[in-house]
């Protein structure tokens, strides 16, 4: 019976340390769960912390740094701060909102962009329209009316024309004006009026060709490209400085247009930058250009890109900048031989060399006639300072020395005209008289600087 007793008490021994163990089994398995739960719960508000970060970064650093990427290359943009914590779906997503982000932006710049083009295009056409009819209504005055400031107003109103031309070609429109087949050396000059420091640019003519010439197509476009390059060279050069403007013409790959100031030059990324729009990039947007708006080099590089000109530049001898316009082979062509050039247009330099040369060979010119009184019985005429014997003729009679042809303004050469004009009507005047007036007499004895001083609004009283 005994044993009974300690086997039943045996066997509840055996349970109790049974339910025991699995109590505390139970026990190890609520704490080691509790535990796994809770550093899964530190474990998801890390990331959902680290996620948070870089949403927030996001928004305030990733997105405003790729848009200003697209206007500044070299800008950073950042990346994942903390890329461990956050997954990989979560960190493609996130590059994905970046990319998404950067696309809407470009695809609004574009359209921004391409309204204000249009806006500027349709302005643009209407002022130039203005700008002709006032340019022409301007020529009709300057025959009409002997007042200076018709020619100073028609020079301002040539100046807004360039620019708003100017504008007009940055906004892919036509430039806005036809030509027929037009000489190299006339396209030089006819940029060159369209400058404010005009009078500051020296043209040399190394031509070959004297009639070389530029094709009607071509044209405009190549004064406009040239206008430019002279205006930013007078803009940032010293009002005392000369601008050198030299035309070569070189075998069968076409002609050259050098333009060298003596300006402040550029620093390494002004001179990328310059480079880069002068290649014509695809895409120039007008909000890249500054504030306010550096359009000289995007306008050359747009002609560039059209009409297949090609354009460099690069630090120059003389201590500014030097560019070099090239104007390949196929847009020029030789005028025929009744076509006549400018009397403003340079001649070639080794015409004049061969000029100079052979001009000693020639005899030496007898003085005019003169009559008992003394004085010569011609009609007044203007006389230089420094006065050049004249060729014997049979009779007394006007007569007119071959002047050297040199490089003139437009407003030199209308003072030129007029001075010539009022030595006519003065001649005209006086033609009944026995005698010409006394060499003490200042009609007979101003020079022709003077002339040109005083007549310099182009034309004269009549």
């Amino acid at each position: 019976m005994g044993w009974i007793v300690a086997v039943i008490a045996v066997a509840a021994a055996v349970a109790a340390a049974a339910r025991a163990q699995s109590a505390a089994r139970s026990e190890y398995l609520a704490l080691t769960r509790a535990e796994l739960a809770e550093r899964q719960s530190k474990a998801a508000e890390a990331r959902t912390a680290a996620l948070t970060d870089e949403i927030r970064q996001l928004a305030r650093k990733r997105i405003p740094a790729v848009a200003l990427a697209l206007s500044h290359p070299t800008a950073r943009v950042p990346g994942l701060r903390e890329a461990a914590d956050v997954d990989g779906d979560a960190a493609r997503l996130l590059t994905e909102a970046v990319q998404a982000a950067r696309t809407a932006v470009v695809e609004e710049r574009g359209r921004v962009d391409a309204a204000a083009r249009a806006a500027m295009r349709g302005t643009s056409a209407k002022i130039q329209s203005l700008l002709n009819q006032s340019q022409q209504l301007l020529h009709e005055l300057q025959h009409e009316y002997d007042d200076p400031r018709i020619l100073q107003l028609d020079f301002r109103n040539e100046l807004a024309l360039r620019r708003t031309q100017s504008t007009a070609v940055l906004c892919d429109a036509w430039p806005g004006l036809a030509r027929r087949n037009s000489p190299l050396v006339e396209i030089v000059l006819g940029a060159q009026s369209r400058v404010a420091g005009y009078e500051r640019i020296k043209v040399a003519n190394h031509l070959r060709d004297e009639r070389l010439a530029l094709v009607a197509r071509a044209a405009e476009p190549l004064a406009i490209a040239l206008a430019e390059l002279l205006a930013n060279a007078t803009a940032y050069s010293h009002p005392d400085t000369d601008v050198q403007v030299t035309v070569q013409q070189s075998g069968g790959r076409g002609a050259f247009l050098v333009v060298d100031d003596a300006g402040i030059g550029m620093d390494d990324d002004a001179l990328d930058r310059a480079r880069a729009l002068l290649a014509g990039p695809s895409e120039v947007l007008l909000t890249e250009l500054g504030d306010p708006p550096q359009t000289g080099f995007a306008v050359v590089g747009r002609l560039v890109v059209q009409y297949g000109f090609s354009c460099h530049i690069e630090a120059s001898p003389f201590g500014g900048m030097r560019t070099i316009l090239r104007v390949p082979a196929h847009l020029l062509t030789v005028l025929e031989d009744d076509r006549t050039l400018s009397a403003l247009a340079p001649k070639p330099v080794q015409a004049q060399a061969t000029s100079s040369a052979s001009a000693p060979a020639g005899p030496e010119p007898a003085p005019a006639p003169r009559p008992a009184g003394g004085h010569p019985a011609e009609l007044p005429s203007r006389r230089r300072r420094a006065p050049r014997p004249t060729p014997a003729r049979p009779a007394p009679a006007a007569v007119t020395p071959d002047r050297e042809k040199v490089s003139r303004t437009p407003e030199e050469a209308g003072a030129s005209w007029a001075a010539l004009q009022q030595g006519t009507l003065n001649g005209r005047s006086t033609a009944g008289r026995p005698t010409a007036p006394a060499p003490d007499d200042p009609a007979t004895q101003d020079d022709q600087s003077d002339r040109n001083d005083r007549n310099d609004r182009g034309d004269d009283e009549t």
